[in-house]
């Protein structure tokens, strides 16, 4: 099931079931968003993402960063982050997700994926770190991608276009029910960054 909307109306649940996903779409100016995405490419430490899978240690083209309030530790695909002392561009960002989605978040996990080859597989953001049921804010820069949620039960697929400075907003129920993915495509040439705004309620620092 596809649902592709020019109307982006914030109080809409695209889930059917089980969970809460709502898209605001742009909440900036597009020039405004040209100078984030350009911003954070240049000031952000992007590293090749590491995961220790069947014992065997994958380094991912995908490049990621970590940011927060103190210096969380935050595991997951086996490996563990150490989180850096946030940018002035990534709190405001922050402040902006925070007055856009009445939500606090005191983290953020960002992801540069260089062309539409780059994806993620199926998964969902439920690690021990991450506060219960807690809302993740995701903001997109860049290309235009698809972002799919798939059921554990049901199997029941749902798409959303994620655009240029848009904002998708996770909570509730969502990541005990449904997985998420970012398909990867030969159609998109041109990068993409991603900032998932969220909070960590196991408090273990460097």
């Amino acid at each position: 099931m596809n649902l592709f909307s020019n109307q982006n109306n914030p109080d809409q649940n695209w889930l059917p079931q089980d969970g809460v996903v709502n898209y605001h779409g742009p909440i900036m100016a597009y020039d405004e968003a040209n100078a984030y995405y350009k911003k954070l490419m240049e000031t952000i430490a992007w590293k090749n993402d590491v995961a220790i899978i069947y014992g065997k240690r994958i380094e991912t083209k995908r490049k990621v960063a970590w940011y927060g309030d103190l210096p969380f530790e935050y595991t997951y695909s086996n490996t563990t982050k150490h989180a850096l002392p946030w940018t002035p561009e990534l709190l405001e960002l922050k402040k902006l997700v925070e007055e856009h989605t009445g939500e606090s978040f005191n983290s953020c996990l960002l992801n540069l994926y260089h062309s539409g080859e780059e994806g993620m597989v199926w998964h969902s953001d439920a690690e021990k770190d991450l506060k219960k049921d807690g809302a993740i804010g995701s903001l997109s820069f860049g290309a235009e991608r698809k972002f799919s949620f798939k059921h554990k039960t049901t199997k029941e697929k749902i798409s959303i276009q994620l655009e240029h400075g848009s904002l998708l907003v996770m909570k509730g129920t969502t990541q005990t029910h449904w997985l998420h993915r970012l398909p990867p495509t030969k159609m998109v040439r041109s990068p993409r960054i991603n900032l998932t705004f969220r909070t960590i309620e196991t408090i273990q620092v460097h």
